[in-house]
């Protein structure tokens, strides 16, 4: 039998970083549009700017079928309740891009009707700004994401969304006990949290 070097055949590696290789490479994009960013997420999945290329083709319109999250536009508080319910819905673990300076923080729309930046309601991984953001920024969103992976750990994902579901269901126990709609709780809730001083509800 012939001798062979064992650093020929044995390779080491950590769990985190064999499954966070695979998890980057194979994100399931949603797309949440609103408004003109919407539009310009269009282009990103077309030809010219392909998102192929990062292993984010698989473009789901089901929550049950997606990982990644893209909001793209204005959320209202109306929209809050939903945002949150889609979020729950999606498969573990799940990540969020903020697109554009509507969702990342209202925009121009100072107004009560509009939701100040979706990390308020839902975990928010990465910011894209622009108004719109052109396709380039949008990809380099899905990078800056793909390095995040990277270097979490399994048990920092899931204590992350974890306290998500701790929200949700406090969401429900405060919208069964005091009889208000989605949008009246999660008000409630964002006014509690600010009498804390923090500025998200999970």
């Amino acid at each position: 039998m012939s001798e062979m070097n064992i650093n020929d055949a044995v390779m080491t590696t950590r769990l985190d970083a064999v499954v966070n290789w695979a998890r980057k490479n194979s994100l399931w994009p949603m797309p949440f549009g609103t408004a003109c960013c919407a539009i310009e997420f269009m282009s990103v999945m077309a030809s010219k700017y392909d998102m192929s290329r990062f292993g984010a083709e698989a473009m789901r319109f089901s929550p049950r079928q997606s990982d990644m999250m893209m909001v793209l536009g204005t959320v209202t508080n109306k929209m809050a309740p939903v945002i949150r319910t889609i979020y729950a819905q999606m498969a573990e673990p799940k990540w969020v891009l903020s697109v554009g300076v509507c969702a990342s923080s209202g925009g121009m729309y100072r107004t009560y009707a509009t939701l100040q930046g979706i990390d308020r309601v839902v975990p928010v991984d990465v910011y894209v700004p622009g108004c719109p953001p052109r396709p380039e920024s949008m990809l380099y969103g899905v990078m800056k994401l793909q390095e995040k992976i990277e270097k979490e750990s399994l048990s920092m994902r899931k204590d992350h969304i974890g306290r998500f579901y701790e929200s949700l269901a406090r969401q429900d126990a405060w919208q069964a006990e005091k009889g208000l709609t989605g949008q009246q709780t999660i008000r409630e809730m964002l006014m509690d949290a600010a009498g804390r001083g923090e500025g998200a509800i999970f």
